[in-house]
């Protein structure tokens, strides 16, 4: 694929050399900091920094005091509360972390996880009235309940109270409940809107701490918020950072058994564990319980109260997510065809895909893997029960949930996110909805939309790698979503010696910049073989990476594009911020 590269320009010289002087970092640093919005010396240090006091008081949600409220009188009455979760990741770690919470606090609580075959995404009649059955007065759902105006009504209707912890966009109409929790729902003055449903409820927890007089005790949960933050993939800044940041700390130093048991699994050390761990490791063996069968085995997981009990069900995890890997690669094989007929022959310039044979646990992550390799916004699709299910992915700028909003007419339900969605209808209305969600996308998506970009922090001369250089990037961390490794490009690279093609299709080379000489590897680019071989002068985008080899710490570039020097047309994209 042909990417754009686009430099980060930071025109702010200088709040650069302001930054740069209080903090005692190169410019190159200074320059990453205020391209991302760092533009004083005090949020600078507060970035390198991070405190607990850089949370927000939870009681500036609405919603919150009436829900804390609530469930301490239930508490006090013996009253029973139902965890209502979602069965992806954020859902089940949010149900685990609120269950750990509610326990501790004496309360009479079970839990339920929705089905992903025979129910779907959402609150349920039937899960509510299970609900009221087993005799619960008050419901709180995690990672879902914002859209679902019809059950909560139907829930008011037998007798529950209902409090919602989500962060989901709100349709036309909200739900007429006990509480709504989520900082994006109209109305809501909470200072930070990028939450996922482990962070909002954890604000909830936060405040009924603060509530008793115990507020440093929310800290103790901060491990499911990173687990629940990083898989859901919202920004990794100001609020969700905090947490991420301290919630590693947690599962480096004292993991549940839960989390131990699936480092243990995964031959991952404790101490080692980052938020790219989370999103390849831990996100993918959670979910696998969901996918392909019963998603209260990762509740139960993430409950363990001893390392032998985690083991065993960490292995199940890992049994499953084997098989979720198989099923996968199958269905995008199929799709990849599917998708190439679309645009090569029909070309379109939106994918929507259906085959009733497909997994619906599965999917969501094909959907996601569409969206890398062809880079148009994408639906998949599958029928279960006579109901054709499922999940839509994006691209930069285009928003997807809009894009089905337009299109709602011929859908059962949907509900999701700007990049992210999953949604319902009658199979006799898949074919029309590929057309219109198409015209939605030639209206909305622009050629230059269609170029994948790489995002470049700043140029760097490659014997700026110090190992100071090197820690002062590892203080940028915990990465992800929007606070992503810092990205650099260097010109007129020469290769020290022969590149060669190692595993599948990657390249492994060494370079050389002036007389400085570095190892590097391109995964996916062994197509570029012979351009690296030609001889002449190449520039590189890469991060940089830190490896334990023979027990001594060794850098590498990991090189995500490259072309030749001289064809190089970079544009420059300034950020338009200015100082404070």
């Amino acid at each position: 694929m042909q990417y754009r590269w686009i430099v980060n320009k930071e025109n702010d010289d200088h709040t650069v050399k302001q930054i740069a002087e209080a903090e005692n970092i190169p410019d190159s640093i200074a320059r990453i900091l205020v391209s991302r919005g760092t533009l004083t010396t005090e949020t600078a240090h507060s970035f390198f920094y991070p405190s607990m006091e850089d949370l927000h008081d939870p009681f500036l949600m609405d919603g919150v005091r009436e829900a804390v409220e609530r469930i301490e009188r239930a508490q006090e009455s013996g009253e029973l509360i139902w965890i209502y979760g979602d069965y992806d990741v954020d859902g089940t770690t949010s149900t685990a972390l609120l269950l750990h919470y509610l326990r501790e606090f004496g309360c009479n609580v079970d839990y339920f996880i929705t089905d992903r075959f025979s129910e779907g995404y959402g609150l349920t009649r039937s899960g509510l009235l299970e609900a009221a059955d087993a005799g619960a007065g008050l419901i709180i759902s995690v990672d879902m309940g914002t859209t679902s105006v019809d059950a909560t009504r139907y829930a008011g209707e037998i007798g529950l109270d209902v409090i919602i912890c989500d962060h989901h966009e709100p349709s036309d109409e909200l739900p007429d409940v006990y509480a709504l929790l989520n900082p994006i729902k109209p109305g809501c003055s909470y200072p930070f809107k990028s939450l996922c449903a482990g962070g909002v409820t954890f604000k909830l927890v936060q405040a009924m701490c603060a509530s008793r007089g115990v507020p440093e005790k929310a800290l103790d949960y901060l491990d499911f918020v990173a687990v629940a933050s990083a898989s859901d993939m919202v920004p990794l800044v100001g609020e969700n950072r905090t947490m991420v940041y301290f919630g590693l700390q947690r599962l480096n130093e004292t993991p549940r058994p839960g989390f131990k048991g699936m480092f243990e699994c995964s031959n991952i050390e404790v101490g080692t564990i980052c938020s790219s761990t989370i999103v390849y490791n831990l996100a993918p063996r959670l979910n696998a319980a969901g996918r392909l069968g019963d998603a209260r085995k990762a509740v139960e997981l993430l409950l363990a109260e001893n390392d032998i009990q985690a083991f065993r069900l960490a292995q199940e995890l890992e049994s499953k997510n084997h098989q979720r890997r198989v099923i996968d690669e199958k269905i995008f094989h199929e799709a990849s065809a599917m998708a190439d007929d679309l645009i090569n022959k029909q070309n379109y310039r939106s994918l929507v895909l259906h085959d009733p044979n497909w997994h619906v646990g599965v999917i969501n992550i094909v959907a996601s893997r569409l969206v890398e390799k062809f880079h148009k916004p994408t639906i998949m699709l599958t029928t279960v029960d006579n109901v054709t299910k499922g999940s839509a992915r994006s691209i930069k700028n285009f928003d997807i949930h809009q894009a089905l909003h337009r299109c709602s007419h011929l859908l059962k339900q949907f509900g999701g996110h700007k990049y992210a969605a999953g949604l319902s209808l009658d199979a006799s209305n898949v074919d029309e909805l590929r057309d219109l969600f198409d015209e939605v996308a030639r209206t909305a998506i622009t050629d230059d939309m269609l170029i994948p970009e790489q995002q470049i922090d700043t140029e760097l001369n490659l014997n700026e790698l110090s190992p100071a250089f090197v820690e002062l990037l590892q203080r940028f961390s915990p990465f992800g979503y929007q606070n992503f490794k810092p990205t650099f490009v260097s010109h007129n690279v020469h290769m020290v010696r022969r590149a060669k093609i190692v595993g599948k299709n990657h390249v492994k080379f060494r370079v050389r910049q002036g007389n400085f000489l570095i190892d590097a590897i391109g995964f996916n680019l062994g197509d570029r073989l012979s351009m690296l071989n030609s001889g002449k002068p190449i520039s590189i985008i890469y991060t940089i990476e830190e490896s334990m080899h023979r027990n001594s710490k060794h850098l590498q570039l990991y090189v995500k594009d490259l072309r030749p020097t001289d064809l190089i047309d970079i544009p420059v994209q300034s950020n338009g911020r200015k100082s404070a």
